[in-house]
């Protein structure tokens, strides 16, 4: 699909949701979602309401590629020396909140991931980004505090969100910081 006001190529995915939403991806491709029967008109509409924010979330999105193109990647010492890191912060760190969350875990995997921050298996295995060493502390925790409420709420529900803010009060701030300086970490992985 193309909207004249906007000057990328959309995705448009649909599926059984009852709302409309428009996603940016870090490549730049614009993603819309929308319920299966919806007329492509209302799309073009919500698409020409949004514009303005689209565009500018686009010129963000090429700035910060612009940024990274002039960051060197992380040579393999920098690499190794900060999993080393990670294998002594965040197993103590998952110990510590699953204690104060009463729950438990099963294995915890350490990698360099483009995607994630962290992930949380059925089975209660956990993975973290191990550029989370870069992130201040307290970004780190609420990332370990995020998965292991995954242990008592397999989802993203209100319950769940409530869940985090009853361990991790100030976990918005943390989620912005990632939000906001994450991309810079993860651009600098060597491809």
């Amino acid at each position: 699909m193309t909207v004249p006001e906007l000057p990328c190529e959309i995705t448009v995915i649909r599926s059984r949701r009852k709302t409309l939403a428009a996603e940016i991806r870090r490549d730049g491709a614009l993603i819309v979602r929308a319920p299966l029967r919806l007329p492509e008109a209302e799309i073009r509409r919500f698409l020409h309401e949004k514009s303005a924010w689209i565009r500018s979330h686009l010129a963000k999105q090429q700035a910060l590629r612009e940024q990274l193109a002039q960051m060197p990647a992380f040579t393999q010492e920098e690499l190794a020396a900060l999993r080393q890191q990670a294998q002594h912060t965040i197993p103590a760190r998952v110990s510590y909140y699953a204690a104060r969350l009463g729950v438990t875990y099963g294995r915890i995997t350490l990698r360099f991931q483009k995607t994630r921050w962290g992930s949380c298996s059925a089975a209660g295995n956990l993975n973290f980004n191990c550029l989370l060493m870069l992130a201040p502390p307290r970004v780190l925790d609420s990332v370990v505090v995020h998965e292991l409420c995954h242990r008592i709420h397999p989802d993203h529900s209100r319950a769940f969100y409530a869940e985090i803010r009853r361990v991790f009060p100030d976990y918005a701030q943390c989620h912005g910081w990632l939000r906001q300086n994450g991309a810079r970490l993860i651009g600098r992985l060597p491809d």
